[in-house]
């Protein structure tokens, strides 16, 4: 790029967001339908009756291929497709064109890049391609066959769609999959590798090997009363598991000298990461939450800030009874006193758990809260375990409009992934711009 500029001093800011989720198929509904305390959870098709778990689920609102356009895009997994749909729609909302012009005036494809986070990948088109394999005579297989199988598939897609230069990179961190993208993003921007990066979090895994993997380990939420929007509860004492959801989201994470340069107006500013791993167990977390409370502490510390500064918390609260109880823990060590007063929500208790999506779509959702001062309710919360913290639920609850206001994104992974975000609000309330 040719740049001799130090840019360590230069703030990370998120100039735009997009999502397609189970409550809506974009930023504006989904935002809507999370403060509102709406839930995701349904009987998926032609399940209705089983009484095996995988029977319920939450598919996205709105079927990609009924909003894309493009040549090729059917061959496309659907976890690239709803990746796609989120990319653009976070592109458009922070002002950039697609495909960005050579040599632009204010932002050159060679200073953008892509990161892309997924637990699974192209899983679903993997499996159909090597059922249509089995089931021919030739035993041919197509030419798209690896394209549209290998697991870089959604990030490659994305950055021909935007003319991206900068590098299209794709990481894989089970369920931290979509934070440790915007973790990635905030890196390449403060190195100076690059000026504004599309951070994507991707994941379509409603399909039976899947479900029935996680129903096996005991980590869905079954139905037990008949009533699929009620299953996903995270804190709550009835917890027993999660509700798998499909869905991607995006953010634009630009420097602030190149936002403020081209006019855009960011909703917060991403001012600490923090990424550690527990080193205890392939599936469960540390049960002291000593692992989220590093990473939550290293975050806090890159953000410069310290733990009473912090006025909300997106917790990763997935509704398993150890993952819940190990953040509760890291919360409370890393809070202290200030742990039962700090308003925390748990947007999976509505969207249902996303998987590699699930860690952008806090994230950007953080950051409307901010805008917004506005903290969401948690869903079917209604027997909180005691735990020590300030459970939102209900109804959404201000937040105190405190200048500079921070909110903290947690996100875990099976293996032991944890990734925590810290966000400060930064200039102007965005409710009045973009997405309205």
């Amino acid at each position: 790029m040719g740049e001799s500029v130090d840019w360590r001093g230069d703030a990370v800011v998120i100039t735009g967001v997009g999502m397609t989720t189970p409550l809506g198929g974009d930023t504006p509904s989904t935002w809507e339908a999370v403060a509102a305390g709406c839930s995701a959870g349904r009987w998926l098709a032609d399940a209705r009756g089983t009484a095996r778990p995988a029977g319920i689920g939450a598919p996205v609102a709105v079927e990609p291929l009924s909003v894309l356009d493009g040549r090729g895009l059917r061959r496309l997994d659907r976890s690239g497709q709803l990746a796609l749909v989120a990319a653009r729609e976070a592109w458009t909302d922070a002002g950039l064109p697609r495909p960005i012009p050579a040599f632009g005036d204010r932002l050159d494809p060679a200073e953008t890049a892509v990161v892309v986070g997924t637990a699974l990948g192209a899983v679903e088109r993997t499996l159909a391609m090597h059922d249509e394999l089995r089931e021919k005579t030739t035993r041919k297989a197509s030419p798209f066959t690896i394209p549209a199988m290998i697991a870089d598939s959604a990030a490659v897609r994305i950055g021909l769609d935007l003319g991206v230069r900068g590098g299209v990179h794709t990481l894989v961190s089970a369920c931290a999959a979509g934070a440790e993208a915007v973790a990635a993003g905030v890196a390449l921007l403060r190195c100076g590798q690059a000026r504004a990066v599309l951070a994507v979090g991707t994941d379509a895994a409603l399909i039976p090997l899947v479900m029935a993997g996680f129903g096996a380990a005991l980590a869905l939420a079954p139905d037990s009363d008949g009533n699929p929007a009620g299953v996903s509860r995270p804190f709550d004492r009835r917890r027993r598991g999660f509700l798998l959801a499909e869905g991607a989201a995006a953010v634009v994470l630009e420097r602030r000298s190149t936002a403020w340069a081209r006019g855009a107006v960011p909703y917060c500013e991403v001012a600490g990461v923090g990424r550690t791993s527990d080193a205890y167990d392939l599936v469960q977390p540390a049960p002291d939450g000593r692992g989220i409370a590093a990473a939550v502490r290293a975050a806090l510390d890159d953000a410069g800030t310290v733990p009473e500064a912090v006025a909300m918390v997106s917790a990763h609260a997935t509704g398993t009874r150890r993952g819940d109880a190990a953040e509760a823990a890291a919360l409370r060590q890393v809070f202290g006193p200030f742990a039962g007063r700090i308003p925390v929500c748990a947007v999976k208790s509505g969207l249902g758990h996303m998987l590699g999506a699930a860690g952008v779509a806090q994230t950007a959702l953080a950051a409307l809260s901010l805008s917004r001062r506005l903290v969401p309710p948690i869903v079917n919360l209604d027997e909180p375990e005691d735990l020590g913290l300030d459970l939102v639920h209900d109804a959404p609850r201000p937040l105190d409009g405190v200048p500079g206001a921070m909110a903290l994104s947690n996100a875990s992974g099976f293996g032991g992934h944890n990734v925590a975000l810290v966000l400060r609000a930064v200039g102007p309330d965005r409710s009045g711009r973009g997405h309205e």
